[in-house]
């Protein structure tokens, strides 16, 4: 009885094998093997296809070529060096184009913190430096979520760091949500 079922499963499988070969080499083709294909060409520092028509002041222009995240470390809203970097190319960018108004969108993920007043004190910080480069207060507005829109809920520390952080976003007109 044993045997008779080997036998039957080893023919099974062997069908199963045929057949998973005959599926395999009927989706090979065999028509341009013998045509030379042209060489890859470089693309390291090719364009990515999607971003050749990014047009200058636009909104993808902001978010690809300047930035609008500022980042800051646990329990602070003191800019950097690196945030200062980050928004001096913004001031630039906002100066040479200034129909965009500007929304500044603080956040805060820092344990012990009162979490709002410390993402409003980040936006807050974002806006004056904008300011303080010449910048109309106009074209501004600052708002702290607090640990609204977390980009990653997680403990680990260097994860945590996302989300304090201020986003700007440029607006056709201003919205106070």
């Amino acid at each position: 009885m044993i045997g008779r079922i080997m036998n039957r499963m080893t023919e099974n499988a062997c069908r199963l094998l045929a057949a998973s070969l005959l599926v395999l080499t009927a989706s090979c083709s065999t028509s341009d093997t013998l045509t030379p294909k042209p060489p890859t060409p470089d693309v390291t520092n090719a364009e990515i296809a999607g971003f050749q028509n990014v047009q200058p002041g636009s909104e993808e222009d902001f978010i690809l070529n300047v930035g609008r995240r500022t980042y800051f470390t646990k329990g602070s809203a003191a800019l950097d060096s690196v945030a200062k970097t980050t928004l001096d190319t913004q001031i630039a960018w906002l100066s040479k184009y200034p129909r965009w108004l500007l929304k500044l969108q603080g956040f805060a993920d820092d344990p012990g913190a009162s979490e709002t007043a410390l993402s409003q004190q980040r936006a807050d910080a974002v806006m004056n430096y904008l300011a303080a480069g010449g910048i109309d207060r106009n074209r501004m507005w600052a708002k702290g979520y607090g640990k609204d829109r977390l980009v990653r809920d997680c403990p680990d520390n260097a994860c945590r760091s996302q989300n304090r952080r201020v986003v700007s976003n440029l607006r056709d007109e201003r919205d106070d949500s």
